[in-house]
């Protein structure tokens, strides 16, 4: 620490200055190339038609699950527990920024001694690091970033928690679809046994014959069962995203609503409005701040100290009635500290690239995404149509069998099998239409839409 006149501190300054600037090197900027990597994915690839939506909530229109987003916004704890550490980093900027200003602190004090009168002393010290190359500017910018990165974090987080109300929603009406579906299948096999008994008593049938539908009404029954508890499974899991302790669980619709299918714009502007591209760019930008602070640590620092100080023998006469000031400049530079500074500021580096690559990664996950969600809803869309058709004719053939053994041209084994095809057809054109309209949603969270505030 070197104490000096201002005229030769200022003059220390410059050549410490010519010094520290010769032993630095310019850190890598990420900057442009992050703005430009988006600029290279090509436009989605024969994308589907779809509505131009704003937000999440406008791909179904029904207010009582948009009463049920809303209480998970504001329950869920995973949700609150973003929310919290988007304060922190708040709480932590203001932190960082108050190195910026000049720090005031008052003291005084009492000693009594042994032949001697007591004293008592009263000072006021301001001190101040002069920000000379804008070192404390640059980590409170990365702080600043944090904040940012955070925000977009909880923005994503709640984004996320809608589409997955609204996906599990969706699965509770599928799921009674489901036990739906069953319970005809299981009406129809009791039917079967009933007719199959009579014929048996009637003499018309064999006991195989009895015995085998006994075995399909049995095990529609176990498979019920399982139905209903992958419901009650389901309605937990709901109340369990809304941040409630499950209970009899949510009424839901009885059928599908219309879920509309978002309209994939430019990956400039789809791409650019999700929050953890978003976040993961902020990082990259707060990583830079701190790169650029990291090599400024090797320059030379000033800082200014002035102190009033009063010396007197009371307490009343020593707060400040006839001070002494006194003011200190102090400059320092790194000479040697066994190149602590030079890795300080090569990890800071790497660190900065780390992200840049965290960066790339988020991104062609995005992509991937989008993608994927386009490419299943053509897919489903062609599933659902075959099916369909499928579905049409097994129901003329079930007819056709019902007939033929009503007639004794077929036996029961026949019947069964054309039945359980029929009625396995139903749940898979039932499961297709509720993985469209669930893609949907996902389709939506890939492209960057969002929850309403």
């Amino acid at each position: 620490m070197v104490r000096a006149p201002f005229p030769a501190l200022l003059a220390g300054v410059l050549l410490l200055t010519l010094a520290g600037c010769s032993m630095i090197d310019e850190p890598t900027s990420y900057h442009d190339r992050t703005d430009a990597l988006i600029a290279q994915v090509p436009d989605w690839s024969a994308a589907v038609g779809g509505s131009d939506v704003g937000s999440l909530n406008d791909l179904i229109a029904s207010d009582a699950l948009d009463q049920l987003v809303e209480r998970a916004l504001q329950a869920n704890p995973g949700l609150q527990q973003t929310l919290l550490t988007l304060r922190i980093r708040q709480t932590q900027l203001r932190q960082t920024g108050a190195d910026r200003l000049p720090e005031v602190e008052a003291g005084f004090s009492a000693s009594d001694s042994e032949d001697s009168a007591s004293t008592y002393s009263g000072s006021v010290t301001v001190s101040w690091e002069a920000d000379l190359w804008q070192k404390i500017a640059d980590r409170t910018a990365a702080a600043d970033q944090d904040v940012a990165q955070q925000a977009a974090l909880y923005q994503a987080a709640r984004d996320t928690l809608a589409a997955d109300v609204m996906t599990s929603w969706l699965a509770l009406i599928a799921q009674r679809h489901a036990i739906t579906i069953q319970q005809q299948r299981l009406s129809t096999l009791e039917s079967n046994e009933s007719l199959i008994l009579e014929r048996y008593r009637s003499g018309l049938g064999n006991l195989e014959d009895l015995d085998s539908a006994r075995s399909s009404t049995a095990s529609a029954r176990a498979s019920l069962v399982e139905y209903q508890e992958s419901l009650a499974q389901q309605q937990r899991a709901l109340q369990t995203l809304l941040g409630e302790i499950p209970d009899s669980g949510e009424a839901v619709a009885d059928d599908y609503p219309a879920v509309l299918t978002p309209l994939a714009e430019l990956p400039s502007q789809s791409l650019r409005r999700r929050p953890d591209l978003i976040a993961a760019y902020h990082a990259v930008q707060a990583a830079d701040y701190r790169t650029h602070a990291a090599y400024k640590d090797l320059l030379p620092s000033i800082s200014l100290q002035a102190a009033i100080e009063d010396v007197a023998n009371s307490p009343s006469q020593a707060l400040l009635t006839d001070p002494v000031w006194s003011l200190l400049g102090q400059l320092t530079a790194p000479l040697f500290q066994g190149g602590e500074l030079r890795a300080a500021a090569d990890e800071a580096e790497l660190e900065t690239a780390q992200a840049y690559q965290a960066y790339r990664e988020t991104l062609l996950e995005a992509v991937g995404e989008v993608e994927d969600a386009l490419g299943l809803e053509r897919s489903l869309a062609l599933q659902q149509q075959h099916i369909a058709n499928a579905l049409d004719r097994q129901q003329s053939t079930l007819a056709q069998y019902q007939s033929s053994y009503r007639s004794g041209l077929v036996d029961i084994l026949d019947l069964l099998s054309v039945q359980q095809q029929t009625y396995d057809l139903e749940a898979q054109l039932d499961d297709l239409n509720y993985q469209r309209l669930a893609n949907r949603i996902d389709l939506g969270l890939a492209l960057g839409l969002g929850v309403n505030p």
